[in-house]
Formats: structure tokens, sequence, C-alpha cells
């Protein structure tokens, strides 16, 4: 059997990856190995580990690495103790492939060990721009040291083989976000409202705000200017839920919890809704405000609209439901106003889904079993040339 590791280290990572570690696991020809590290072993992000044990799932390493500082040295710190930490992880359980997802710096941590150990990678996601955060070069390093490539789109996957990847190893498989939301069975209307212990008793924003770490603009003055648009909106509830742990991200932890306690009335905070949870919110909330990449890959889906404010996802294909704006004030309270209106809500009832149909890891799978043997001297597929 071939031993595949897979890597997480956020809530959100973590819900992408579950049905693909559920395949996985009942698999005769593959055999599950586990590595959680960063925001899930951290109080301030919410243990969220006990999710994935929860769901049943045996974790093979476990591997500190967040610093509480979320500087810039604070970041690289981290990013160096993981690689230490996951250059020994691999070396004990030597797995035959690693697979990862993203483009977070414990990722580019991960990746780094598993390249220098000769360990074939497959990257999930790549291909993507967000010219807003230090994501983009974060990905496009991990795509060339990455072995299979499995993307959202047919874009995505032409951007892969421009950087040089040869196209017998990209594939479109689809948003991998999609396949829980197919899988699961989600929360009703009263069911989620209990989970939350909030009433959806008006309309109702689900907001989660990231750090732009590319931005001239701290993340406290970014995030402030959207808590004054949606203060603006009469009649309005908010759940709230925090942002992961780039630099700047503890600061609108902190103004999150500030404005709950002032106006517990009409918002809800939670450092994590987990995936059942997030994706049931999806069926019954209005709309989605902030800056997360699920905003555009998983929130069409259910037909909503998303307001993506500022450049972090910039560059990322969006469908018709995404609107994009500045984080400007009054640019966001627009866009906001547009989201709620019945006229907004016809034009995107029927729009088209570009990220594929939910079956993402069915294929991975497939590739990961067919594949054998691997030669890791990969050639450089220029395009000119071929």
């Amino acid at each position: 059997m071939k031993k595949v590791c897979v890597i997480t280290g956020t809530r959100a990572e973590y819900g992408l990856l579950k049905p693909l570690l559920h395949k996985i696991k009942i698999s005769k020809q593959l055999e599950l190995q586990l590595i959680a590290t960063a925001m899930h072993l951290s109080p301030d992000f919410g243990m969220t580990i006990q999710e994935i044990t929860k769901d049943g799932f045996e974790i093979d390493k476990r591997i500190e690495c967040l610093l509480a500082s979320d500087t810039a040295v604070g970041v690289s710190k981290s990013m160096g103790l993981a690689q230490i930490s996951m250059a020994e992880a691999f070396e004990e359980l030597s797995p035959d492939a690693v697979i990862i997802l993203g483009d977070r710096s414990e990722i580019l941590a991960a990746a780094s060990a598993a390249m220098i150990a000769n360990i074939p990678i497959a990257h999930i996601h790549g291909g993507e721009t967000t010219e807003g955060a230090y994501d983009e070069a974060i990905r496009h390093a991990v795509t060339k040291m990455s072995y299979w490539h499995f993307t959202s789109t047919e874009t995505y996957r032409q951007r892969v083989i421009q950087l040089g990847e040869h196209p017998n190893r990209v594939f479109n498989v689809g948003a991998i976000g999609l396949d829980s939301i197919k899988e699961l069975n989600l929360l009703s209307k009263k069911e989620f409202e209990a989970a939350i212990d909030f009433k959806l008793n008006r309309k109702t924003v689900l907001v989660t705000y990231h750090p732009v770490t590319l931005e001239s603009q701290s993340a406290e003055e970014e995030f402030n200017k959207i808590l004054n648009a949606l203060d603006k909106i009469e009649d309005l509830n908010m759940i709230f839920t925090h942002a992961n742990s780039d630099k700047g991200g503890r600061i609108i932890n902190q103004m999150i919890k500030a404005y709950v306690q002032k106006n517990s009335h009409k918002s809800v905070e939670f450092k994590s809704l987990g995936q059942l949870r997030y994706l049931s919110a999806l069926k019954h909330i209005d709309a989605v405000v902030g800056n997360s990449s699920s905003g555009i890959l998983e929130v069409p889906y259910f037909n909503i609209p998303s307001i993506d404010i500022g450049d972090r996802q910039k560059g990322r294909v969006a469908p018709l439901s995404v609107i994009h704006t500045n984080t400007d004030t009054e640019a966001i309270y627009k866009s906001v106003k547009k989201a709620l209106s019945d006229q907004f809500m016809d034009e995107i009832s029927n729009q088209k889904q570009i990220y594929g149909e939910g079956q993402a890891s069915g294929k991975i799978i497939k590739v990961l079993t067919d594949t054998n043997p691997i030669n890791l001297k990969k050639k450089f597929y220029d395009l000119n040339s071929n």
C-alpha cells in the first residue's frame, strides 16, 4: 500500500480535505498518514485539532510551530520551526507521497521538507492568483516543488503548465470544497440557530476577513472600515468568524470580540464554526462579507452573494454572485446593499457553476493509485518548444 501523508494547518483547509481523507482511509491501495500543525494546535484559534479527532481520524504527528507573535519575524520563525519538525516527521513516517493544499506559510515549510527528502508532492489548488497577499508567491513556489497538480479550473491548469509543469501531471478536478457540500447532511435553519445560539430573524451576513499581507494599510484600519459599513445597514445580523494566523490576524480577532460585546443583540462570533456549521450557514444566511477564498469557491454553489473586499483574492476566476469592492467604507456599504437586494438575488439564482460539481477527491484518489513508479527528475515543460 502507498503511504499518503496529508498535511493540514487550518480549520478551513481541513474542511476542504475531509472527503479526501475519508477516501484515502477506506482505500485498499492507500494508507493514510495525517499531520496536524499550526492553527489546529493553537487555543487562540480554537484548538481545531479536536474537530479532526472527533471525526475519527488518527493523527500521526502533531507539529506545534505557531509563535504568539504574528509579526513578519514571528511568521518567519514559525516557518522555520515547521520545516525542522516536518523533516523529522517525514523521516519517521517515510511516506510515499505528501498531499498539501493551498498557499499558507506552514504549507511552504512542509513542501520544502518533502522536496529535500525526495518525497513526491501532490498540490491542490495551484495555478490561482491572489495579488493582495504573499500567498500568491508561496502558491507558485509550491507548484514548482510538486509532482502532481490538482487545479480547480482549466484556466488554473493552463497556468500551472505555463509554470513549466508537464500537462500529463496537471489535472483539472474542480474545487475540492464542493465535495463536502455534496456529501454532508446540512443543518436545517432551526438546527443551525440552535447550534450557534443565535436567531436568524432578519437579514444575516457571515463575515470572515483575513489580513491582506501586501497591503499598505494596517489590518486594524481595513477592518474598522468594514465594521463602519455594516453598522450603516439597519436591521442586519452578523455572524463573525475569526481571522487566520497571518501577520495582523490577532488584532482583527480582538476587534471582533470588542464589537460583539457591544452589539450582542445583532452579532455573534466564533473562532471556528467547523465545517458542518459553516456550510449550513451558507444554506440559511443572505450573504458572505470579507475576503476568504471560500467566498469565491464554495459560497457561489448556494447561489448567495459574496462581497469580496480588497485585493487579497484579486485575480481569482469568480462567478456572477461575487461582488468585488475596495476597502472604502462607502463602497463596502453600497456593495452589501446591492447584494441584499431582491434584484441581485434574481440575477444570480441560476448562475453557472465554474468550479466543478463536487467530484474532486475521487479524481485525486484515482491519480494517486494509478501512478507508479515516479521519476522526480522533472524537465521544465517549455511552451515555446512544444
